[in-house]
């Protein structure tokens, strides 16, 4: 989110080629993401059928985009206390239409993980498009 809220407002819609998600759009995927991976996490599996809260609406601004989700954000989170270290290895989640079936703990690290791919993808949108870049890692 540090990284999502020094994005200059003039570049949210910035995206390297017309085929890319602009920064407001990718913000968006990676909240509306760690919403259908907590829903799969709770289903332990792929969901048949996912209806996106984040559907339709409008792309105004990061804040707007952190306030709607974080309902959902401290609803995983609470979610993620509730198990035991034993859950984290007993408990499959199956996503074979995806290619896998993982373990809670590794469906949990590919959560973290796919959003730090897009803070690199997002890190390197601003490089690309002459914007300095905040400080995030160590």
């Amino acid at each position: 989110m540090k990284l999502w809220t020094s994005i200059p407002e003039e570049t949210l819609f910035w995206k390297p080629d017309n085929d890319a998600m602009n920064c407001l759009e990718m913000i968006r995927h990676i909240l509306e993401s760690e919403h259908y991976y907590h829903l799969a996490i709770l289903n332990r599996g792929s969901l048949s059928v996912f209806h996106s809260p984040f559907e339709n609406r409008p792309f105004t601004s990061v804040h707007a985009e952190i306030e709607f989700a974080n309902s959902y954000r401290n609803d995983f989170i609470n979610t993620i206390k509730i198990f035991s270290e034993e859950d984290l290895i007993n408990i499959m989640i199956d996503r074979s239409d995806s290619g896998y079936i993982r373990s809670l703990g590794d469906m949990l690290l590919r959560t973290a993980y796919h959003e730090s791919v897009h803070t690199g993808q997002l890190l390197d949108y601003l490089r690309t498009a002459g914007i300095p870049r905040i400080r995030i890692w160590d």
